[in-house]
């Protein structure tokens, strides 16, 4: 199976379709015509041989009511379907017997994974890597059939698949599904439906917290809130512990690992932290270019051999090769980032190591400098990016997006060398020590 991002343009789809050898499509009828569209590009051999499709309505129970989040016609709008597509009610109702189940070992899914040039690739899991992270995500987050899991992460994303789906299955327990992120919705299922369990991207919950009815959620059900994706600012995850109770259980994984290779243990976190390696894995901190071990607290290459690791890149025996390296005996995969461990065995993440930024020779991390912005009371998110410098080669440049009380303060200037320019508030400033070539940190006037 190869979960597809339903934003996906035609040129992307197409790439999934004949990279994989794909022959059956399932979509819902509102993606149909352009998966269609999309397929009738493709040469005659790489095309589906057949493309199932579902309405929304075949799965709601003839009592469902329609919820003020929900307007009824997103629901229950019939499409049409395209020619010799095939409804998913049909299909079921053909009765046909199912296949021999594959072993463990048997190719289950493939996700696709982004680099930072051509293509994406295709990460080989099988049943097993599969498996093992939802029986271990399920335990670890203390997961069983009386839990209610809010699921809004994105199916087709290892985190979400796992976490919003795969896992519940295997738990028994209450799914809670959003199909787009929405604060405000989001707040009123938690209330509603006494969710335990949300597992979620940092910007969620900092886009969470700033919401205006804040203090008219519910959210003394939950007993779980944790994700990964991006580090978790210290300041947004000290204000839910202060004014929530909650602990943030950050966890590290990528698609190449089918979720999570670290984790957070929910009776002893760390701030700003990947957690520690989970069941059956093994984790170091290796030099990037010698491979060699790097002590307890030094900055490396992160590299994982454990049960969830990926086979390889689908058809890219060169890309898989580069990937893995062998280590005390042991195959273990490259994850390219950044990171250190503690003298008590928890990691902590730097950055990507193609993140880097270099101005005149100073290694700039983004997401130090991020954590440092995330302290202003003003920044609801900020995003560090490099960009090209005649001087420096690359410089640091910051996009910020203020909180609502805080965008009165901005005020424009003139330059007279360019044009008008929205500032900062006052009270703050990324700037740069031109005299020792490194960055200072943000500070209040």
């Amino acid at each position: 199976m190869v979960p597809v991002n339903p934003m996906n343009r035609s040129e992307e789809f197409k790439h999934y379709v004949t990279d994989a050898g794909a022959r059956v499509a399932i979509c819902t009828a509102d993606l149909a015509a352009g998966v269609e569209q999309a397929l009738s590009e493709l040469a005659p051999a790489d095309r589906l041989q057949h493309l199932l499709v579902t309405q929304y309505s075949d799965a709601l129970p003839a009592s469902h009511e329609h919820p003020e989040d929900a307007p009824a016609a997103w629901l229950t709008t019939q499409h049409p379907l395209p020619a010799g597509a095939t409804p998913w009610a049909e299909a079921l109702g053909a009765a046909c017997s199912r296949g021999r189940i594959r072993p463990a070992r048997r190719l289950a899914v493939m996700p696709y994974t982004s680099g930072t040039t051509g293509f994406p690739k295709g990460c080989i899991h099988t049943h097993r890597s599969v498996m093992h992270n939802v029986v271990g995500g399920s335990t670890w987050s203390g997961s069983g059939t009386e839990s209610v899991i809010l699921s809004v992460l994105p199916l087709f994303h290892v985190t979400g698949m796992q976490y919003g789906m795969n896992g519940p299955i295997y738990s028994g327990a209450t799914v809670v599904m959003l199909p787009r992120w929405d604060r405000e919705v989001a707040g009123r299922l938690i209330s509603r439906y006494q969710v335990t369990h949300w597992t979620n991207i940092p910007t969620m919950v900092i886009d969470f917290l700033a919401s205006p009815n804040l203090a008219e959620f519910d959210l003394s059900s939950l007993r779980y809130i944790g994700g990964g994706g991006a580090a978790m600012p210290q300041a947004i995850a000290e204000r839910l512990r202060e004014q929530f109770g909650l602990n943030y259980l950050e966890g590290y994984g990528l698609s190449e690992t089918m979720a999570p290779t670290h984790s957070n243990p929910a009776d002893r976190p760390k701030l700003q932290c990947l957690g520690v390696p989970t069941f059956n894995t093994d984790a170091r901190v290796v030099d990037p270019v010698t491979l060699e071990e790097l002590p307890v607290n030094e900055v490396g290459e992160i590299i994982v051999s454990g049960p969830q690791v990926f086979k390889g890149y689908w058809g890219k025996e060169d890309a898989t090769r580069d990937a893995f390296i062998e280590f005390e005996g042991k195959t273990f995969f490259r994850t390219g980032d950044l990171g250190r461990m503690d003298e008590e065995g928890y990691y902590f993440i730097t950055d990507r190591l193609k993140r880097m930024i270099n101005a005149s020779g100073f290694k700039v991390w983004p997401a130090e400098v991020e954590n440092l912005l995330y302290k202003h009371p003003d920044v609801q998110e900020a995003c560090i990016i490099g960009t090209r410098d005649a001087y420096r080669g690359e410089t640091v440049k910051a996009v910020v997006v203020l909180r609502a009380h805080a965008k009165g303060k901005t005020r424009p200037r003139t330059s007279s060398s360019g044009p008008r320019k929205t500032w900062l508030p006052t009270s703050i400033r990324v700037w740069w020590n031109s005299s020792m070539h490194c960055p200072s940190p943000a500070r209040a006037r």
